[in-house]
């Protein structure tokens, strides 16, 4: 017995400690944290305390142009931060280590090893057999392995809201997007390993899942798709919401549409990004989708459930965008009335069709920019200002900076602050807004009621 314990004790004393910092979408967060549960398994704990970390991961994101300039800049933070201290093992993961590997390693020195998303299965290993002196690079796709190798082990996330990825990369190659070259063609997991790990996440705490994908409505496994696998998952008593993002319109089938008609715990909120309101920019970037297909779409699911909402993205200034096509743009935007959107300039990536394109002048494109958010963020605005007053179900998922407040989101998405405690946490809450802003509601809870809104 005295030994196990001195051998338990030792362990415990020559465990490391790992900090991961996130870059870009939800399916980089989903990475960090099965990145922590394996690295767990080689004696790396967690710490929030990036200065005090043996390694030091960036996962990254590749969809901007300046991603990669975010690397340099960390990296460069990094080595002040440990100047004085004992250098951390420096990993790039992500979407910038799959497309930029060799550059970054002959850029930068500081950096240990590259790898990118489809190889994470192998990082215990670099790590167990890492040599400071030699630099490694691992970015094969191997998704399938990948994902039968995350499969075996246990995920710990026990947030009230958790990211689930059931679908990876992509086939559609729009023609200024990166993804099916920084993760693969499109690969969709098993749909019973997919509710198995939704059970466990229930099982830690989690209120609601929110599946993710590149191409998360082309989801197939065998016959089953999106739509059966979110019947799947209302069958789980613990989950109370369910979501699903990034869709595409082309893979908005059918099934998937008429599973809004009865489903009690999937979110009336659609992310649907169009892109552009203008058919020829669409065929311009490979879209495989028109404006009217995108409308029909909207229209199809309003009828079902008036109640409905769409969030978006906008690409601004893509190469050949004239003023009408910025206006056809706008026309979209008023006619769907977008809650919540991300628009941004378009930003050449490495290897697309679209990367060698004329650019639009750069004043014009900011110009654009800066009226088509005006219009977007009026919408929310609006959206946000018809909810005073209203009573509305929140799903509490922590406690605010101020203790005395709690933060949570509504069937919507959006976020809403209100007077309230730890033990509000995970529950789903009748709350009365007071008072909004474009990107937050402020209410009160309804108190000594059990009752919920319809």
């Amino acid at each position: 017995m005295k030994t196990q314990v001195r051998i338990k004790k030792m362990s415990k004393d020559i465990s490391k400690k790992i900090f991961i910092k996130t870059f870009g979408c939800q399916m980089n967060e989903y990475d960090s944290n099965r990145l922590y549960d394996t690295l767990n398994k080689i004696g790396y704990k967690k710490t929030l305390n990036q200065d005090d970390a043996d390694c030091y991961i960036l996962n990254t994101c590749h969809i901007r142009d300046k991603a990669k300039q975010k690397v340099y800049h960390e990296v460069g933070r990094v080595k002040k931060l440990y100047i004085n201290k004992k250098k951390p093992v420096v990993i790039i993961a992500g979407c910038v280590a799959q497309a930029e590997n060799q550059e970054i390693l002959k850029r930068e020195p500081y950096i240990d090893i590259v790898i990118g998303p489809q190889s994470y299965h192998k990082i215990n290993k670099i790590l167990t057999n890492f040599n400071p002196k030699e630099k490694i690079e691992e970015t094969d796709f191997d998704t399938i392995q990948k994902f039968v190798y995350f499969d075996k082990i246990k995920n710990n996330n026990s947030k009230v809201s958790s990211f689930l990825t059931i679908q990876e990369g992509c086939d559609k190659f729009c023609n200024f997007c990166v993804v099916p070259f920084t993760r693969g063609p499109e690969y969709s997991r098993s749909m019973k390993i997919v509710v198995e790990e939704a059970k466990l996440l229930a099982k830690n705490g989690s209120k609601e899942i929110i599946l993710l994908g590149q191409n998360v409505n082309a989801y197939q496994d065998g016959s089953n798709k999106l739509s059966h696998l979110i019947i799947e998952l209302e069958k789980i008593p613990e989950i109370k919401r369910i979501r699903y993002t990034t869709s595409h319109p082309k893979d908005m089938t059918e099934d998937l549409i008429d599973i809004y008609k009865y489903s009690k715990k999937l979110m009336p909120l659609i992310h649907l990004p169009v892109q552009s309101g203008s058919d020829k920019i669409l065929k311009l970037m490979n879209r495989k989708h028109t404006i009217n297909d995108y409308l029909e779409i909207c229209e199809k699911l309003k009828k079902i459930n008036p109640n409905l909402e769409f969030s978006s993205d906008f690409i601004i200034g893509y190469p050949g965008e004239s003023d009408q096509d910025f206006k056809d743009t706008l026309e979209v935007v008023e006619k769907v009335k977008f809650i919540n959107s991300y628009s941004f300039i378009f930003s050449p990536r490495p290897g697309t069709k679209a990367a060698n394109c004329k650019l639009i002048d750069k004043k014009i494109s900011l110009e654009r920019l800066e009226i088509i958010q005006s219009l977007l963020f009026d919408n929310q605005l609006n959206k946000n200002k018809s909810l005073e007053n209203k009573t509305l179900n929140i799903l509490v998922e922590n406690l605010a900076k101020n203790k005395k407040y709690v933060f949570g989101r509504t069937e919507f998405m959006t976020p809403v602050i209100f007077e309230g405690t730890k033990t509000d946490i995970g529950k789903i809450l009748p709350v009365k807004i007071k008072t909004s802003n474009r990107s937050t509601l402020f209410g009160e809870k309804i108190r000594n009621s059990d009752k919920r809104v319809a």
